[in-house]
């Protein structure tokens, strides 16, 4: 850390009153909070894993003297990780017997029945009604509430009701008070953080300085970004977590720059946030960027926290490394930067040396003789894990393929390049569906899948074969639909 001394408590703005808080166990989970302390019980818990919203809150930041509304799973997040924000739950929306536009449309609508989800409704509406932007569609009401599961009404009413108050034009007294909400929140104590002792802690660095001395003399700390991952350690595994140092606090981790070549993805930035950035590389990105958890893991979910922690079913790894991407770790003053495949080196392994973190991600643009795709598949369109992940970038020579880099996920222990197949696709025609059968075939030999609870070893290999006709048949040009809305439209 600095020389200056760090914070000894988190600070937070929470019903009009900045609260201070130290003490806490490092894994304290904010639902836990709320409702074992502060009695802000409207706030439920379903699964505790954060796929059902039900826990849904709003955090309130500055952003560039704005202040941005997103949406997070309570169950999952640490305690620790609102310093600096303002929480907002559902008890906060309405002013005096006035309901707030978005919990009236709901009851206009009928929209609740038992009511143990529409907490989490309301929150992601909410969001949704001070996210900027034109008016609400059904396809955006839908996108935000992804991640709120409701088991009784159905979501027409819900939905109807979401379209009948969200006009892009926010109406309500936190709009009316922005300016001082944002005030509120520039004059919360700043600088590192360290919440503990040595044996203990829960830390924020503020700079990447501190971050580099607090994680040397403290390799055996959990690096946590999003806790969409490591939350799941303390909520399902019953671990408990004893030194937790979270990187949100360091700007310099949040940069996302683009250029004409690629994007550069500082490890602490959210998901939410590198969506567009990614989204520039290829639409496909976007596809799978938008199918990625749902809105309350984007807004929490970072990059580096993505790739760092090794998952063989993470969407993000190999889509990146069909493009060639590149990443970036740091030990003290040292980086080094590999290949981002080189980086997985078996299940729950990866080549990152005791000290060193992932600091950023480089991402090529495919060049104009290249043709890149990316698939998801899974069980459930929105917020589910893969069964299989394939992403694909042929090199063109006219109409012939003369190099490829094909990776998939949910293969193997590992996001894997699938080696036999990229030989077999050289020299493959576009216009010969009859050269891309190799191809298919020598999925077999580069993976041996496992059968699980998301799908069988057939299926994978089914699925990952048939993947490869998807994606020559897409880059060939030919008129057959391959995506649900085509499917749709030729109906």
């Amino acid at each position: 850390m600095t020389d200056r001394p760090a914070r000894a408590e988190i600070s937070f703005r929470f019903r009009g009153r900045d609260v201070s808080l130290k003490g806490f166990p490092p894994d304290r989970m904010l639902l836990d909070w709320l409702r074992e302390e502060a009695g802000a019980r409207g706030t439920k818990e379903g699964c505790a894993e954060g796929d059902c919203g039900a826990c849904t809150v709003v955090l309130c930041r500055e952003r560039g003297r704005w202040a941005s509304y997103e949406p997070v799973n309570a169950c999952i997040l640490m305690l620790g990780q609102i310093d600096g924000a303002e929480l907002l739950t559902v008890e906060d929306l309405a002013q005096g017997e006035n309901l707030h536009p978005v919990q009236q449309a709901l009851v206009d609508f009928h929209g609740s029945q038992c009511g143990f989800c529409t907490p989490g409704v309301v929150m992601s509406l909410f969001a949704h009604y001070h996210d900027f932007g034109d008016a609400a569609s059904r396809e955006s009401v839908n996108a935000a509430l992804a991640g709120n599961l409701c088991r009784c009404t159905g979501y027409r009413p819900i939905v109807e009701a979401a379209l009948s108050v969200i006009d892009g034009r926010p109406s309500d007294r936190f709009d009316e008070d922005e300016p001082q909400r944002v005030a509120a929140l520039q004059a919360l104590p700043s600088g590192d953080l360290f919440v503990g002792d040595q044996t203990s802690f829960f830390a924020a660095p503020a700079t990447e300085g501190s971050l580099v001395a607090l994680y040397e003399a403290h390799p055996d700390a959990v690096l946590l970004g999003g806790a969409t991952d490591v939350g799941l350690w303390v909520t399902k595994r019953l671990q408990r977590l004893r030194k937790i140092i979270w990187l949100g606090r360091i700007a310099a981790f949040n940069m996302n720059l683009s250029d004409g070549d690629g994007v550069r993805l500082g490890a602490g930035s959210s998901l939410q946030a590198a969506l567009g950035h990614l989204a520039s590389i290829h639409s496909d990105l976007l596809v799978i960027m938008s199918r990625f958890g749902s809105w309350q893991v984007r807004v929490s979910g970072t990059v580096g926290g993505n790739i760092a922690n090794g998952s063989p079913i993470g969407d993000l790894a190999p889509a990146l490394i069909a493009l060639e991407s590149r990443v970036e770790l740091r030990k003290g003053g040292v980086s080094r930067e590999m290949p981002l495949e080189a980086f997985f080196l078996g299940y729950g392994k990866q080549d990152r040396r005791s000290s060193e973190y992932v600091r950023s991600l480089y991402v090529p643009r495919p060049r104009p003789h290249q043709a890149y795709r990316a698939y998801k598949v899974s069980k459930r369109f929105d917020e589910d894990i893969s069964a299989v992940m394939g992403a694909f970038r042929l090199d063109l020579d006219g109409r012939r393929v003369t190099a490829a880099r094909v990776a998939y996920g949910g293969m193997a222990a590992t996001p894997k390049r699938a080696a036999a197949c990229e030989a077999a696709l050289i020299g493959a025609s576009l216009d010969d569906p009859a050269t891309w059968e190799a191809a298919k075939a020598a999925i077999a030999a580069d993976f041996t899948p496992l059968s699980d609870m998301r799908a069988s070893a057939a299926y994978r290999l089914t699925v990952a074969a048939q993947l490869v006709t998807r994606a020559l048949t897409e880059i060939s040009g030919a008129a057959v639909p391959t995506r649900l809305g085509e499917l749709r439209a030729a109906e």
